[in-house]
């Protein structure tokens, strides 16, 4: 009977601790480039703090499980022919993380480059 009891305590106790959740420790980052945003056919370099992160071509998104804090993002286009970067100037864009955020973006081309605008949360 004692055996049976310290049986049910441990399963109640395990229970617990499956059922508790361990906080969220980073933030997601969602980068999509629509078919009708950029005019032209280069793929686009994504660059995390000044490293090549991703390549996206039309229509494809991608996603970053990153650390809270601070981020900063440069876009730039990749490819031989037209669509080889050069001299470009890549603007940056800094963002703050925060841990369990969820930061949708898509791709825009304006007179100053590539750029990201934050598109909002359904």
């Amino acid at each position: 009977m004692r055996n049976r009891s310290l049986f049910f305590a441990l399963g109640a106790a395990w229970t617990a601790l499956a059922g508790a959740q361990a906080p969220v420790d980073y933030a997601v980052l969602i980068i999509a480039r629509e078919r009708l945003e950029l005019p032209n056919a280069c793929d686009v370099g994504i660059y995390l703090q000044d490293q090549l992160a991703a390549r996206l071509v039309q229509g494809e998104a991608v996603s970053f499980n990153l650390p809270p804090g601070p981020l900063s993002i440069r876009l730039g286009t990749l490819g031989s022919g037209p669509c080889k970067p050069g001299i470009e100037q890549q603007t940056r864009q800094d963002l703050q993380l925060q841990a369990g955020q969820i930061r949708k973006y898509r791709l825009a081309q304006g007179a100053q480059g590539l750029y990201l605008i934050e598109t909002p949360s359904p």
